[in-house]
């Protein structure tokens, strides 16, 4: 089975951008307030981004496994909140930070150790990534919005091929998308219109959950968080005229990590399951 994967090769030579950053801000067990030690690692991380072109900054939350789900959001969105403070305290740009979100639990097998507490202390955490400005397109005959699209028109397409949807980003937490996304999402729906004759499933992700599990989706509470994304786009296409019969759509929670960045966690992907014959 062949893998489409978006931006490790087009959109690395189309939108070449700098290396990301990131950094880690550890927390004692049940609390919000930020540790001396790590205020002072904070601090450092700060004063070093101060010649540094930003696009973005993402704050995400997370605590240990114990406790309930609504206790375990609260208190991450509070680890979340308590570094924005500290960053906006620092005159960094309110604008620049474009997610400030608690993700809840996380119970990650990160280090080579029988010792649970160990495991529990290092996923009792916030961390803060950081997207530095893209440079300007080196080609500019395929805009961002249109990547995506264009691999649906591709001769060479096939069953069983995945193409996952990187410049479709949700909203954390959300089953709906950031504004940047929705021309995205028309240029795709444009493009399988004129395939009619491909047949798909719309596959929905999210990471950092315990045992496969999905997320919890924000507006509705629910822990369906990968089916309420693929679903979202299910029904986009529908509105665009893209028939019932040529979809599919499936939640696969916290089944196929990859790994890396929390951005995963907006991971949507539509595998071809069928080409019928052109006329």
């Amino acid at each position: 089975m062949r893998s489409l994967i978006i931006i490790s090769f087009m959109v690395g030579q189309l939108l070449q951008s700098q290396t990301n950053n990131a950094h880690v801000v550890y927390f004692e067990t049940g609390q919000y307030n930020v540790p001396d030690i790590e205020t002072n690692r904070l601090v450092l991380f700060v004063q070093s981004l101060k010649n540094i072109q930003i696009e973005r900054i993402s704050i995400y939350g997370f605590t240990d496994d114990r406790g309930s789900d609504n206790y375990n959001l609260t208190l991450s969105q509070n680890r979340a909140n308590a570094i924005k403070k500290i960053f906006s305290g620092f005159g960094v740009d309110d604008n620049l930070i474009s997610n400030v979100d608690g993700k809840g639990e996380v119970l990650l097998r990160v280090v080579s150790s029988d010792n649970l507490n160990i495991i529990r202390g290092l996923n009792r955490k916030v961390e803060i990534n950081i997207e530095y400005q893209k440079k300007k397109e080196i080609f500019s005959n395929i805009k961002k919005e249109e990547i995506e699209a264009s691999l649906f028109l591709r001769d060479d397409i096939s069953v069983g091929d995945k193409i996952t949807l990187e410049n479709i980003l949700f909203k954390t937490g959300y089953s709906s998308l950031e504004k940047e996304s929705i021309n995205v999402l028309e240029n795709i729906g444009a493009s399988l219109l004129k395939r009619k004759d491909i047949y798909f499933t719309i596959q929905g992700h999210v990471c950092c959950t315990e045992n496969t599990r999905d997320a919890i989706d924000k507006k509705t509470g629910k822990r369906n968080l990968s089916m309420a994304r693929a679903k979202y786009i299910y029904d986009y296409l529908i509105k665009k005229g893209v028939k019932r019969n040529r979809m599919k759509y499936v939640g696969l929670r916290n089944k196929y990590p990859l790994g890396g960045a929390t951005k995963y966690d907006r991971r949507v992907e539509i595998k071809i399951t069928y080409i019928s014959k052109k006329n």
